[in-house]
């Protein structure tokens, strides 16, 4: 039976300038003109053809000339200090306002609040950034007791006379009055006086503009406002940098720096970014570009020609991310370089290790010599750390794992019960994992919600744990769990390194996988059937065709943005259920983005019709809504709506109660039954609808396509509307470069 749907209507008609978002960056793209319809046939994967040739990247590399300027410049930071603390005394009295804005307030106002709710991203400038604001995470300093992200933002509020103060401010320089609660939180005690005094700071808010933030300028300042203001040079060069990092990047070179500067309209940029580091706004770096352990260093002679003709790059980052970094590195190192605690004899290890199959006997064997062991591979590959959590607890350890999110962890949790039962095949009942499984969510671990709680140091109490979903670690979440680790506990990263990278910056498992500091264990377990065939085709850039007989795989032709709203609200409400047997709860569609006429804004409302109408009275929300609960900037938690009162409106999150407050459900709920796959990433659903309009061909790359058509257990749809462009991507647009520091960090830390 096909699970294609007749079409017995004419289709809502759509808006063929809409388009997707960028998967990457959740960037409204926009596109024009209707998508013939692609000539594939049900249950085959949709065939390669012929891909057009690849695109041309940008190159991240620089001249030596300009890296030898970068480091003149660096070597004159000293001089420079001197002028920088004159100015500084010459501007601590305030400057008094100047003429108001003679454009729309409105506009800053409005584009802020975009961004909070998910309807256009923050401003982008060196590739496609994650898909998520700033992302809200402790600083990465050795702490006994983590508080979670949510405590820290309720403790960190702004006073009220603060905010009172920030808005008087605002109102001179005519912007919107209503940002003064964000503002007084970006810049901290006494931010009235700190923002007359640099209006430039304004750029410390989400979704602020450098041109916006001129405008501001211009209102307080006067005359004294000139695009030379070396304030200005400074707020940029920070901004950029926050920019990179929505991007995945933990620091940049100096030319990719120096060259965006420039830009955006800095008329000076080297002397800006020496301002932003002179300041502390931003921190320099010099790496060597050679392998650091390649040979000793030299010793008896000290600033050898040698030695300052060493090769390096020259990198600038903020300060939270470089800490991050940096300590993420010597917790790495402090496993890798340090003998794990000797529970159970190397004989039970073995034993253990002999009685198992495969590859899950190579992870046992690695995990009882080595602190840090990484293992690869994709859903069915989650059977062998289940194995090694079964087998650490019968040797007698503290075992623990956890995932990105609850339907992994309730996901792992059952697969764990059927590794202890020992029945012939994985429960799927994914919803009785049982109360005491030994599993977690990385957030809920790290907060003390979830998992072993602390020891009398303040590090977790357990002797071995097994991190899922590993490609989806930041450098702060990664660094506050080695930091967390006691000494001779032995730590696992587990994932499929096919999938997206993390939302924050940093890709921490990649890295990790490249510098081969420590044991890898690749699983040799395949995904079975069509559906994992198809997966595992993509994994290596090949989009093959798929003998799908029980329509494991089906593709949907559509010709536009209207058409591919009607049959994805078709497959989900009608023909996957009556051909398939999944019902539409359990069915998720994934699409490119939030935005446009396809994205999830518009597939949300046009499921909520069909599937839970009503009047929205709490925010657009009624009882039954399907959603996704996001707590803190770059988590997603999927749910649904139980009821709303005065306490705000009450979610269930996987099996657990949420109350959100009524002023926090804007920003931080949206309905769930289309996701994007950042989103959608660590989960799992029974049938999958995957939607590619044809404007979404600018956010496809190799990994997006891998993760979205990765979610599907039993069953994926794809809503077809690009063509070629689906193969091209698979074929040659692999996951963008990050800039990162953890390899040459961790060089010169690992013995041997």
């Amino acid at each position: 039976m096909s699970t294609e749907p007749e079409t017995t209507e004419d289709a809502e008609p759509g808006t063929p300038t809409g388009g997707a978002q960028t998967g990457a960056a959740e960037e409204d793209a926009a596109g024009s003109g209707e998508v013939p319809e692609a000539e594939v046939t049900e249950g085959e994967a949709i065939p390669s053809g012929e891909a057009p040739a690849a695109e041309g990247t940008e190159g991240d590399a620089a001249a030596s000339g300009e890296l030898s300027a970068a480091e003149a410049e660096l070597r004159a930071q000293r001089a420079e200090r001197e002028r920088i603390e004159q100015r500084k005394a010459e501007k601590k009295t305030p400057i008094e306002a100047g003429t108001k804005l003679s454009g729309k307030a409105a506009d800053l106002l409005a584009a802020v609040r975009a961004v909070e709710s998910g309807e256009k991203p923050v401003a982008t400038v060196f590739e496609d950034p994650e898909p998520a604001p700033r992302r809200s995470a402790p600083e990465p300093v050795r702490r006994p007791q983590p508080e979670a992200a949510e405590a820290v933002a309720a403790s960190t509020a702004p006073a009220p006379s603060a905010v009172q103060a920030v808005r008087q401010v605002l109102g001179a320089g005519g912007a919107p009055e209503a940002l003064a609660p964000q503002v007084a939180a970006a810049l901290g005690e006494g931010a009235d006086e700190l923002l007359r005094a640099d209006p430039w700071q304004l750029l410390r808010v989400a979704a602020v503009r450098p041109e916006q933030a001129d405008g501001f300028a211009r209102a307080l300042l006067g005359d004294e406002c000139a695009p030379d203001d070396e304030r200005r040079g400074r707020a940029v060069t920070v901004w950029l940098l926050e920019q990179a990092a929505l991007a995945g990047h933990t620091a940049l070179e100096m030319p990719a720096l120096l060259a965006a500067l420039a830009q955006r309209g800095v008329p000076d940029p080297d002397s800006a970014v020496q301002d932003a580091i002179a300041e502390g706004d931003a921190l320099v770096f010099q790496d060597a570009l050679e392998d650091t352990g390649a040979a000793p260093a030299r010793t008896g002679e000290e600033g050898t020609e040698e030695d300052e003709e060493r090769p390096v790059r020259v990198l600038v980052g903020l300060e939270r991310y470089a800490l991050a970094e940096e300590s993420l590195a010597d917790g790495l190192a402090r496993l890798v370089n340090s003998a794990p605690k000797q529970d159970g004899s190397a004989e039970d290890w073995e034993r253990a290790a002999a009685a198992a199959q495969g590859s899950t006997g190579e992870l046992l064997r690695a995990v009882a010599a080595h602190g840090l062991v990484l293992h690869t591979g994709g859903e069915a590959s989650l059977t062998e750390p289940a194995a090694l959590l079964t087998a650490a607890h019968t040797l007698g350890l503290r075992a623990w794992a956890a995932t990105h999110g609850p339907i992994g962890r309730t996901r792992f949790a059952a697969l764990l019960h059927w590794s202890k039962t020992g029945s012939g095949t994985p429960s799927t009942d994914t919803r009785s994992p049982g109360a005491h499984s030994p599993v977690a969510t990385v957030a809920g671990l790290l907060s003390g919600t979830e998992g072993p709680g602390r020891d009398a140091d303040g590090a977790l109490d357990l002797d071995l744990l097994v991190i899922l979903d590993a490609p989806q670690l930041d450098v702060e979440t990664a660094a506050l769990l080695t930091e967390s680790l006691p000494d001779g506990a032995r730590l696992v990263l587990a994932g499929d390194p096919g999938v997206l990278w993390s939302v924050g910056p940093g890709r921490v498992f990649a890295d990790l996988l490249a510098a081969r500091i420590c044991p890898q264990v690749a699983s040799r377990q395949p995904d079975p059937g069509p559906l994992g065939e198809l997966v595992s085709g993509i994994g290596i850039g090949e989009l093959n065709q798929v003998q799908a007989p029980g329509k494991e795989v089906v593709i949907v032709p559509v010709r536009d943005a209207g058409e591919a709203v009607h049959r994805t609200v078709q497959l989900v409400v009608d023909s996957v259920p009556r051909a398939i047997g999944v019902p539409a709860e359990e069915t998720q569609v994934i699409t490119p983005g939030h935005g446009g006429a396809v994205g999830t804004r518009a597939l949300n409302a046009a499921l909520k019709e069909r599937l839970n109408p009503g009047p929205g009275r709490f925010g657009g929300f009624d009882p039954g809504d399907r959603i996704v609960h996001s707590p803190v900037p770059g988590r997603a938690l999927p749910g649904r709506v139980v009821k709303a009162d005065a306490e705000g409106l009450h979610l269930s999150c996987e099996g657990e109660d949420v109350v959100v407050p009524k002023e926090r459900v804007e920003q931080s709920v949206r309905h769930g039954w289309a996701l994007t796959a950042h989103q959608a990433v660590g989960s799992r659903w029974p049938a999958v609808v995957v939607v590619l309009p044809g404007d979404a061909a600018q956010a496809l790359s190799r990994p997006w396509v891998y993760t979205a058509f990765g979610r599907a257990d039993r069953h994926l749809s794809v809503v077809h509307g690009v063509e070629q462009a689906l193969a091209r991507a698979v074929a040659e647009v692999p996951a963008k470069p990050r800039t990162t520091r953890l390899p040459v960090l961790l060089a010169p830390q690992i013995s041997g």
